[in-house]
This record gives C-alpha cells, sequence and structure tokens, in this order.
C-alpha cells in the first residue's frame, strides 16, 4: 500500500511560479513510475508529466519548457515545477504512482488546487 500527499498548491499571478510535491509512504518508492495529472473544472483529467523509475520524462505539449517534473528516491518525492503559469494551468493537481513489476496497482494523491489569476 502507497500514500501519497501533495503540497504546494495555492493562488499565484500570471506568470508567477508554483512548486508542488508528492510524498510517498512505503517501501521500494523506486520501482513506481510517477505522474502528476490534473483536471480543471468541467474538463476530464489529463496527464501533465511523467517520469520513469529511471529517470525518462514526458510533458504534455502545453507545459514543455515551463514544468519540469523532478523526483528523489532517497526522499520518496516527486515534485512538478512550475514557471511562467498561465490561467489555464488552473486545476486540482493529483499525483499519481503506478508500480512497474507486478501487482501493477496505481496510486493516487488527494489533489491540491492551483489558481493562477490574471
Amino acid at each position: 500500500q502507497v500514500q501519497l500527499v501533495e503540497s504546494g498548491g495555492g493562488l499565484v499571478q500570471l506568470g508567477g511560479s508554483l512548486r508542488l510535491s508528492c510524498a510517498a509512504s512505503g517501501n521500494i518508492f523506486s520501482i513506481y513510475a510517477m505522474g502528476w495529472y490534473r483536471q480543471a473544472p468541467g474538463k476530464q483529467r489529463e496527464v501533465v508529466a511523467t517520469i520513469t523509475s529511471g529517470g525518462r520524462t514526458v510533458y504534455v505539449d502545453s507545459v514543455k519548457g515551463r514544468f519540469t517534473i523532478p523526483r528523489d528516491n532517497t526522499k520518496n518525492t516527486v515534485d512538478l515545477q512550475m514557471r511562467s503559469l498561465e490561467p489555464d494551468d488552473t486545476a486540482v493537481y493529483y499525483c499519481k504512482a503506478t508500480r512497474t513489476i507486478p501487482p501493477l496497482l496505481t496510486y493516487w494523491g488527494q489533489g491540491t488546487q492551483v489558481t493562477v489569476s490574471s
């Protein structure tokens, strides 16, 4: 069982920065692929960025060059560094952990609100 706790959300002005953090409980954090997802009001949840257990990253086009997803396997954390924030980035951001060896279980955090004001 893995528990994920997000933190770092809040209100930021257009062009500002925020750093979200996701702390995972449990052992063997390194075997999990991690990801950040977001859901805006009235929209489906979408992937923002993912990072494999080996550190390979993938970003949705809308955040490329603005967001990064560093992970620290010694601290069991994965962050989302967000820069040049835009109103369209406003959403609840969720951390997801996917176990990469059987059983292939998936865990979600409770979400943290990010609001970008113009």
